[in-house]
């Protein structure tokens, strides 16, 4: 029976960039990180990409033991770092993660940074179950608006102004000329990094010649989306 017991390693919070986002980061955070393997490897992975973008590789159901207790142990340290006040969850959802997809096989939209919501109380809970030889996760500024985030107001600009731009030639590095990049937390086995949603951010790959579809070869993570609300 795989433990989904957290280690007692230290969080750490930085801000980022011009707004002063945080990263909330952890190198070790998982007891038993390697039983995750085991059980990603056990599990039906599907693709989870169109012709029009999506995850950029296959995904498959994350233990609902897993999302529970790393929700219930980052909802405090989450709090605390982002100045929320009490909160309460209201919805989270996971998945394991495999990058899968060559460079020649992207869509636009998955070569240029994005966010995967504007909701300022969605968080983004990215667990590496990979080595730094994977690339990482990488993180922007949109150099025409400034924007390091997006929000429902800041939406019409953004994709005015993007309409008239291109994307890399294959998953994104530095984001130039368009994006800057702001930080880059580097893959590690047992790492862990939350974040906001609405954070424009890409994955970093260096070399799609690593890509292995084998959970126990390639760029495994585990993603949990979680959304909380102000608990009055």
């Amino acid at each position: 029976m795989t433990s989904f017991a957290l280690a007692r390693s230290k969080l750490t919070a930085r801000a980022v960039g011009v707004e002063g986002e945080i990263l909330l980061e952890s190198d070790a955070a998982f007891q038993q990180p390697r039983g995750l393997i085991d059980l990603a490897a056990s599990s039906p992975f599907l693709p989870a990409y169109s012709v029009t973008g999506g995850y950029p590789g296959l995904r498959a159901s994350l233990p609902r033991d897993y999302i529970r207790t790393i929700v219930e142990v980052l909802a405090g340290p989450i709090s605390e770092a982002f100045s929320l006040g009490r909160i309460r969850p209201l919805k989270a959802e996971g998945a394991f993660s495999i990058v899968t997809l060559p460079d020649d096989a992207l869509s636009a939209v998955q070569r240029a940074p994005h966010v995967d919501s504007t909701n300022s109380y969605q968080f983004a809970i990215l667990h590496y179950l990979c080595g730094e030889a994977f690339g990482g996760t990488t993180f922007f500024r949109h150099r025409a608006t400034g924007f390091e985030t997006l929000s429902e107001d800041r939406l019409p600009r953004y994709k005015a102004s993007r309409a008239s731009e291109g994307a890399a030639s294959g998953y994104v590095d530095t984001g130039a000329p368009w994006f800057e990049q702001t930080a880059r937390v580097s893959a590690g086995f047992n790492r862990l990094v939350a974040y906001r949603s609405c954070v424009l951010h890409s994955g970093y790959v260096p070399a799609s010649s690593v890509l292995s579809p084998d959970p126990r070869m390639g760029r495994l993570t585990a993603n949990v989306f979680v959304t909380f609300a102000a608990d009055d």
